[in-house]
């Protein structure tokens, strides 16, 4: 008999919880074998951990963690995968954008043997701007990071108890967890589905938030940034090279007269701010590789219900 492990991460998610979970007694969890869901409150401001213990009460099958502060959503996640029991585990949203029938698809493929099931999206019923930065974010990753990403992404999806394993050796603090799945392999198959607009709640998903995840996904994943600046030095190089001998050739020829002023101010400005920008690009990778040389775990857990020995990592 074969346990599902279904992990949701939980983040100011107090209008949808209880919703979440009634349309996941009604739809899904009669139709399995054996099931176990991991409520992660990844440190909310309202009173989600207590609708997380109120569903615990009522299911003895539901576990909650919560975390000591806001650690983000990819060490929420983290945290599921590493505490499930389960012998493959899928990642639900709390705010109900995905229907929950899709969880059965995406068990009935692990049943054949795929060791990996991603829950691509074909379609999305969500605010222009949502979709527009969505898109161009994807897009993004299929050029520099990752071209098996699927064209309209995913957020959902199902590991084997192996990946489960393979993945709990990712734990990095900053980082993408869509684009780790992709990276430990595995067998994998895909089912499709169309994201639903969002009927209650606000989503917590801000500007600055969206903007770390870009940066994580490309500075963890490519030597794009990197590439970048080598290539920029060499063709600065070799423009200021082929410069310095027009200069040189007519300074011999007596053709230079004081002028210029203003595109050499052109070019001190702009060669400076690129300096800056590569600065910052090589920052980025300083900053992560000092990260992770503290060695500070990923979460940590303040309490638990239906607890298991895992209060750090």
């Amino acid at each position: 008999m074969s346990k599902l492990s279904i992990i949701i991460p939980v983040y100011y998610s107090a209008d949808t919880l209880m919703d979440c979970y009634n349309d996941l007694k009604e739809v899904v969890l009669p139709k399995l074998e054996c099931y176990e869901i991991v409520l992660v409150d990844d440190g909310s401001g309202d009173n989600s951990y207590e609708i997380c213990k109120e569903i615990a009460a009522i299911d003895s099958n539901v576990r909650v963690i919560k975390l000591s502060r806001n650690f983000g959503s990819h060490a929420a996640c983290y945290a599921g995968f590493v505490t499930c029991s389960g012998d493959c585990a899928m990642l639900k949203t709390a705010d109900c954008q995905e229907p929950s029938s899709l969880i059965l698809d995406m068990y009935e493929s692990w049943k054949k043997g795929n060791k990996v099931v991603l829950a691509e999206r074909a379609g999305r019923k969500e605010r222009f701007s949502q979709t527009i930065f969505s898109n161009s974010y994807y897009k993004i990753v299929r050029a520099f990071v990752n071209k098996k990403m699927p064209q309209m992404g995913f957020d959902c999806f199902l590991l084997d108890r192996r990946a489960i394993e393979a993945l709990k050796l990712l734990d990095e603090r900053h980082s993408a967890m869509a684009l780790q799945v992709l990276w430990i392999g595995f067998q994998s198959s895909t089912v499709t589905y169309v994201k639903l607009a969002r009927t209650k709640g606000k989503s917590r998903w801000t500007a600055s938030k969206k903007i770390k995840m870009v940066v994580d996904s490309v500075v963890g994943f490519s030597p794009a940034p990197v590439r970048f600046v080598e290539l920029f030095g060499v063709l600065f190089a070799a423009a200021a090279g082929v410069w310095g001998l027009w200069i040189l050739i007519a300074r011999l020829m007596g053709n230079i007269e004081i002028q210029g002023w203003t595109a050499l101010m052109i070019v001190v400005l702009f060669s400076s701010g690129m300096i800056m920008l590569s600065l910052g690009i090589l920052g980025e990778y300083i900053w992560r590789t000092f990260d992770v040389v503290q060695n500070r775990p990923v979460y940590i857990v303040e309490e638990e219900v239906n607890p298991k020995d895992n209060s750090i990592k």
